[in-house]
């Protein structure tokens, strides 16, 4: 492009801002100026980038050697123009120094990072110190060694820059390399404290880097924080030497700081030392070790994790580092370690200055110091048992902990990229004016030069912020994710040696735990945790806090057997290992299920998927819902089988729901059975919907000839169900208006035989029994009547227990005007208005009394005996009921099918006084609970307290007893029923 062509226009659409100016100094290049034009175009600021070469051109002794270079070499312009771009300081720089130039016409400059030794060499020789000398001392005067410092350290800063910005280099290459400038800056300072401290050779003096400099990953303007540690000379006195580290180390840290004529470098914080401020500047290894292991705080170990042995002294330094290795990879053990490290991040977040809050890059919430503690963390917390993953620098150790599996693949890769990309964005903030920056500017020429520095031309300033805030989004995610990890807190307070999970130790922990068969358990841990997979890896983070819940709970060997099986049937699933290490109350709960229930295992085994669930809201579902998904998921299928398995699925599903949120003690017992109610409604509302398709499909008809409604009855009817319980129903069908009855009532009699097949196949859920004993006659009498026929039957043959029975029935499948109408057909009967007659109420207590002599099972004890033993649910509800029966026709609270809604209502009407309706409740609920932790525990119905130490020990576990307490649990179990039995004398049998 000639500069004939170049005009405003031209230069505006270049991305120059200020063209007036900008055309000038085009023509102050002359020739040069047509190949260079696109080359200024993509540096971060164009106008500043011409007019620090315009700067250049005038200082530079030969400006046409600069301009001929630059046209002949479109990598030296590149570096050169981009470091003009990009760096009002280096700028600056290269005018004091225009002689500087020719460092970015070097064609190897882009090509390796300069050797650490390399560097401080050069910055040694600067000063006017042998390199080679063990103990390197400055030569010449004291203040032309200061300045040369500054000089060679702006020289090689320079080169540095060029290569970021024209090469592109990875950020941790960039900071890797400042961290070794900063160390043999350090050693070129500490040669000159060296000539101007008498007697120098009487101290040894060591350099330890901290923070970022230690762990190799300084910014480009950063404090460089260090500890020092010093010995006295072979044969010198220990006096001298502290007085003689003491200056060295002072010395140090102002050569740095201080401003001369060619400026400053960076401040030396020796702040981390042991006592902060407060304490000695310099200290032996011996006094660092003492102050280490008796007084050292949680957050001191935290910073150890990055020391590095520097500069001085190497040999002294890294004993110093060596001695507090082990001091770093046990801090984790200490009490409330984990929460301390929590607290001190949030301390932090809540000391930035609310008007930085949002434009905070380093210390504010989605930034840099959120990666940072979160990898430091999970570091301190494994690195105890794993050497992989202790690296100081930052995104190696989060390699090394996604490699591990201690952190998901995709959260590592999503960690890595936003981390380097905030610390880049951080290097260009700082590049400007090499000053130590952190809150990202807000005009929007600061943001179209950190933009365009970051390889955004089009759009600048939008791109960057909305790439800025998704990065800062997923720090945030990720950093609440990590860093607040329950499992952090449990594995932090294993032992070190426990959490290697060596087969001694891990034999040793299963019988210490309470495993009753340690080998057989150590078994497990060899198959689970075997190999060099990502899976092994993380079952190895997993197991050493399972072994732990899982002896929290009563059966540890049961829960390690099934947590193999699960496994064995998930391990290759993606989420599920991933979510038992990130999710940590989902790994806690799954413990403490299966070395409980038996039942909810079985569940978790046909229903693997449902560990997810584990880590959301276990309430039970409304019935609505659960029907409406069973409804799609059947339709999806045209074999009745099939669509009927997939409405058992969803039942197994929901299933499993209930039993956790019940055995974690999140849902109470009344809800519990009202959830298998609702649960119950809905399979049976979708099972017949695919039993009536299926039989109109076979008798080729294109609607039904009658109305079907299902009756629950029992237990179900009270919405009262426990896990072992029949579904007790009657079938009602009313034949539409000009069907044929013998047609309607064969078609009704076979949906409903097709309903209950079709919930009896065989398959990997609970069965579902659907029980019509109690209709009208009993098995002797038709499965299905009209709803002529029960008016008829109930009005010529009912009996008393069929009365009674009906205080149960709630009719809820089916059609809805059909249900309607059988309540209206039998709340008279269930609810007489003048109540029963005494010769009903001795036939009630006469049957009563039949019952509980016939029922109870031979063997069993009748004071134990959930159901039928004296003070049990038998007891307790026909009570409720003989209530209901007398006085349901004057109290229209009693008119329902629940025990304890029935029994609230009695009381309210002055029937049972208040002491005696609390003792029936708390029995009842406590009664149910105890049926409901039974089948749980045994993974079977029973109504008999379990004789097995193991299993009764898990129903008290389930009944929220602490360990050991079974006994407890029997005798408050007897007290409960002794007094709901009292009131049964009183109320039931007057």
């Amino acid at each position: 492009m000639s500069r004939a062509a170049t005009g405003k226009g031209t230069l505006l659409r270049l991305g120059f801002l200020v063209p007036d100016a900008s055309l000038a100094g085009l023509h102050r290049l002359g020739s040069a100026a047509d190949p260079l034009v696109a080359l200024i175009a993509r540096t971060a600021d164009p106008d500043e980038a011409l007019a620090g070469l315009v700067r250049l051109l005038d200082v530079v002794r030969d400006p046409d050697e600069l301009l001929a270079a630059l046209a002949e070499d479109e990598g030296t312009a590149m570096r050169l123009l981009s470091v003009l771009g990009a760096s009002q300081a280096l700028s600056d720089h290269l005018v004091r120094h225009p002689d500087h130039w020719h460092e970015l016409a070097d064609s190897r400059l882009g090509a390796t990072r300069p050797a650490a030794w390399a560097l401080r060499a050069r910055l040694l020789e600067a000063v006017g110190a042998d390199p080679g000398d063990p103990a390197p001392t400055a030569t010449g005067p004291d203040a032309r060694a200061v300045d040369a410092l500054r000089v060679e350290y702006r020289r090689l800063l320079l080169r540095l820059a060029a290569r970021d910005l024209s090469h592109h280099l990875g950020v941790d290459d960039v900071a890797a390399e400042l961290s070794d400038l900063a160390a043999g800056t350090l050693d070129a300072a500490l040669a000159i404290a060296r000539a101007r401290v008498p007697d120098a050779a009487l101290a040894r003096l060591g350099v330890v880097a901290m923070g970022k400099c230690g762990g190799h990953e300084l910014n480009y303007v950063s404090d460089v924080d260090v500890i020092f540690v010093h010995a006295p000379a072979e044969g010198a006195d220990e006096n001298d030497a502290v007085r003689v580290a003491t200056q060295l180390a002072s010395n140090l840290i102002r050569i740095c700081s201080d401003h001369t004529g060619e400026g400053t470098i960076w401040p030396v914080d020796a702040a981390l030392r042991p006592e902060g401020k407060a304490g000695p500047l310099v200290r032996t290894l011996a006094s660092h070790q003492g102050y280490y292991e008796r007084w050292a705080q949680t957050w001191e170990f935290q910073a150890l994790l990055k020391a590095r042995a520097v500069a001085g002294d190497l040999a002294l330094a890294g004993e110093f580092v060596a001695m507090t290795r082990p001091l770093v990879w046990s801090a984790a053990e200490r009490d409330g370690f984990v929460e301390d490290t929590q607290a001190m991040r949030r301390r932090v977040i809540d000391h930035i200055p609310a008007k930085e809050a949002e434009r905070q890059l380093k210390l504010g919430e989605g930034g840099l110091r959120d990666v940072e503690f979160a990898v430091q963390l999970l570091q301190l917390v494994h690195g105890r048992a794993d050497e992989r993953v202790r690296p100081p620098t930052t995104l190696s150790a989060l390699g090394e902990l996604t490699r591990a599996g201690y952190v998901g693949r995709e959260d590592g890769e999503a960690l890595h990229e936003a981390y380097a990309f905030l610390r880049t964005l951080e290097h260009r903030m700082q590049l400007y004016g090499l000053r130590r920056i952190h809150v990202v500017p807000d005009d929007e020429a600061a943001l179209r030069r950190l933009g365009r520095s970051m390889g955004h031309l089009k759009d600048p300033v939008g791109t960057l912020e909305k790439v800025w805030q998704h990065h800062r989004r997923e720090v945030r995610r990720l950093h609440e994710k990590l860093f607040y990890r329950p499992l952090l807190t449990a594995v932090a307070k294993i032992p070190g040696d426990e959490a290697r999970l060596s087969p001694e130790a891990a034999e040793k922990r299963l019988a210490a735990l309470g495993y009753l068969d340690p080998q057989g358990a150590l078994r497990h841990l060899e198959a689970l945790t075997s190999g060099v997979t990502r899976a092994a890896q993380i079952q190895r983070t997993l197991l050493p806090v399972l072994l732990g819940w899982f002896a929290d709970a009563p059966d540890p060997d049961a829960g390690l057997f099934g947590f193999r099986r699960l496994s064995e049937s998930l391990g290759s699933t993606p989420w599920y290992l991933s979510t038992l290490r990130d999710e940590g109350q989902v790994a806690e709960r799954l413990a403490r299920i299966l070395a409980t229930s038996r039942y909810a295992t079985d569940l978790l085994e046909r229903e693997p998927q449902g560990v997810r669930m584990l880590g959301g809201d276990l309430a039970p579902q409304p019935a609505e819902a659960l029907t409406e998904e069973m409804l799609a998921s059947s339709g999806r299928h045209d074999r009745p089988e099939d669509a009927v398995l997939a409405i058992r699925g969803v039942r197994r599903r929901e299933l499993l729901r209930i039993a956790a949120g019940d055995l974690l003690g999140l849902t109470d017992v009344a809800d519990v059975g009202a959830g298998l109610s609702r649960l119950t409604d809905a399979t049976l509302e979708a099972t017949l919907a695919v039993a009536g398709r299926a039989v109109r499909a076979a008798r080729g008809l294109d609607r039904a000839p009658t109305r079907l409604a299902v009756v629950a009855m029992g237990r179900y009817g009270g919405f009262e169900l426990s896990y072992g319980s029949d579904a007790d129903v009657m079938f009602v069908h009313d034949p539409e208006p000009g069907a044929d009855a013998q047609d309607a009532a064969s078609y009704a009699q076979a949906v409903a035989n097709e309903l209950r097949r079709l919930l009896a196949l065989p398959g990997p859920d609970p069965a579902l029994e659907v029980d019509a004993d109690l209709r009208p006659e009993g098995k002797n009498g038709p499965l299905v009547r009209t709803l002529d026929s029960y008016a008829a039957y109930y009005a010529k043959w009912s009996e008393v227990w069929e009365a009674q029975a009906l205080l149960r029935a709630d009719a809820v499948v089916g059609d809805p005007d059909l249900r309607r109408r059988f309540t209206e057909l039998i709340d008279p009967l269930r609810y007489p208005a003048d109540g029963i007659p005494e010769k009903t109420v001795f036939e009630v207590r006469r049957v009563k009394a039949r019952v509980d002599e016939e029922r109870l099972p031979r063997g069993a004890d009748p004071h134990t005996h959930l159901k039928l033993g004296r003070g049990g649910l038998a007891d307790i509800e026909w009570t409720v009921q003989l209530l209901q029966m007398r006085y349901a026709g004057a109290v229209p609270g009693l008119r329902t099918p629940r025990t304890l809604e029935a029994l609230a209502a009695a009381r309210d009407a002055g029937l049972v006084d208040e002491d005696d309706a609390a003792v029936l409740q708390q029995a009842w609920r406590r009664v149910s609970r105890v049926r409901n932790a039974v089948t749980l525990v045994r993974g079977k119905p029973s109504d008999e307290l379990p004789r097995d130490i193991r299993e009764r020990a898990a129903v008290a576990a389930v009944l929220g007893y602490p360990p050991g307490s079974s006994d407890a649990m029997v005798n408050d179990q007897l007290r409960y029923t002794r007094l709901a039995r009292g009131v049964v004398d009183r109320v039931f049998w007057g």
